[in-house]
This record gives structure tokens, C-alpha cells and sequence, in this order.
């Protein structure tokens, strides 16, 4: 069961130059950047109302990620992601009810955390994730 809407995927160019807008403009405070090289990208989270803005940088040019910015160069937001208890029991659900997935099980993300995609052709063209807590948790309390 879907519990809460974890985080909004916003695509950067570069995050060291996005980052004034977030903490200067904004008034919000980066919760520290992590590169995740299986993603092929950096990230930097911040933290408003219980859900997070994650900023997505490309670490290399055949990342989805880069290939977002070459669609939409400004950058923006890439995809929604809901907290779950089960991302294996989500997509099975999903899967029974016509939902078309990228991932067949979770793969490890950003921020500890297990996730998956579901493709935008079956959910009204939104890149749409699942994440859980992997095995340990983030230990930051952002559950």
C-alpha cells in the first residue's frame, strides 16, 4: 500500500549551481549530496513538509537522467515517487492491474532507499516510483 509521497525528481544541470535557488531563494537547506553511480547521477535532497526534492545531476552523458536534459534542457521535474512498505508487493499490484514497469524488482537507490519505475506510457505520463527503506533504513528519520 501506497503510504505517502516520498520525493519530487527534479533534473538538473548542474546541482552546485541549482543550489542557491534551494537555500538562498528558498530558504531551504540541502541535506547533503550523494552520487549514485549505478543511477549514473548526484543528488542533493532537501526536506519541506515531510517530502523530499531530490536534484538529479547526470554523472555521465548516457544517463536517463542526461537524456531528460537533452529533451528538456531547462531541466524540471522527472518523476514522482510514493513511499511503501513493499515495493515487490507495488509492483505485483500494479503489474495485475496493467501497469507497464521498468523494473521488475527494486534496485538500490539515492538516500538508502530500494526502488523501482513504472513507465510513463501506463500512468498518464508520469515517470512514477516506488522507494522503500532498505535493510537498515537511512538512519536520518525521513521516513
Amino acid at each position: 500500500m501506497l503510504k505517502k509521497i516520498d520525493h519530487l525528481g527534479i533534473a538538473v544541470k548542474s546541482i552546485e549551481e541549482a543550489l542557491p535557488y534551494y537555500e538562498k531563494i528558498l530558504g531551504l537547506k540541502c541535506e547533503g549530496v550523494e552520487e549514485v553511480p549505478s543511477q549514473k547521477v548526484k543528488t542533493a535532497f532537501f526536506t519541506i513538509g515531510g517530502v523530499h526534492l531530490e536534484l538529479l545531476e547526470p554523472t555521465s552523458e548516457d544517463s536517463p537522467i542526461a537524456k531528460f536534459l537533452e529533451k528538456n534542457p531547462r531541466g524540471g521535474i522527472h518523476h514522482l515517487a510514493f513511499f511503501t512498505d513493499s515495493v515487490p508487493e507495488e509492483l505485483e499490484r500494479v503489474k495485475a492491474e496493467g501497469a507497464q514497469l521498468i523494473d521488475q524488482t527494486p534496485r538500490p537507490g539515492a538516500h538508502h532507499k530500494e526502488i523501482a519505475f513504472l513507465h510513463p506510457k501506463s500512468t498518464a505520463g508520469i515517470l512514477t516510483e516506488f522507494c522503500q527503506d532498505a535493510k537498515g533504513g537511512c538512519g536520518c528519520g525521513c521516513k
